[in-house]
C-alpha cells in the first residue's frame, strides 16, 4: 500500500501530565499538542480529559499523572516528530500513540 503525501491517518493519543502542574499549565500542555496538529494540517476529533488518576508504577517519582486522551488524524510521517516533542516535554510523563483502524 502506498500512501500519498496528503493522506491522513486516524490515531489516539494518550497524554500523561505531571499532576503537579496548575491547570493552566495542563491547558497549555494540551493546547500544544492540538496546534502542532491543526498546524501541520491535521484535525483534532476529541480531547477527553479524565483528570487526576493513580499510575499503576511510579514515574519520575510520582504516583498519580493527569491523564488525556485525544483523538486525531494527521500525516503518518508527522507522527514522529509529533513524539520526538513529547519526549522532551518535562510536563509529558509518558505518552501512548496508536494509529486507529479506519
Amino acid at each position: 500500500m502506498i500512501l500519498g503525501s496528503d493522506t491522513l491517518r486516524s490515531y489516539e493519543l494518550v497524554l500523561v501530565i505531571n499532576p503537579d502542574l496548575p491547570d493552566e499549565n495542563i491547558q497549555a500542555t494540551i493546547d500544544k499538542v492540538t496546534g502542532f496538529i491543526t498546524e501541520k494540517g491535521g484535525a483534532v476529533t476529541t480531547v477527553d480529559q479524565w483528570g487526576k488518576r493513580k499510575l499503576a508504577y511510579p514515574i519520575k517519582h510520582f504516583t498519580l499523572g493527569h491523564y488525556v486522551l485525544t483523538q486525531f488524524s494527521l500525516e503518518p510521517k508527522l507522527t514522529t516528530e509529533l513524539e520526538g516533542g513529547l519526549q522532551i516535554s518535562e510536563d509529558v510523563l509518558r505518552h501512548l500513540l496508536v494509529k486507529l483502524e479506519d
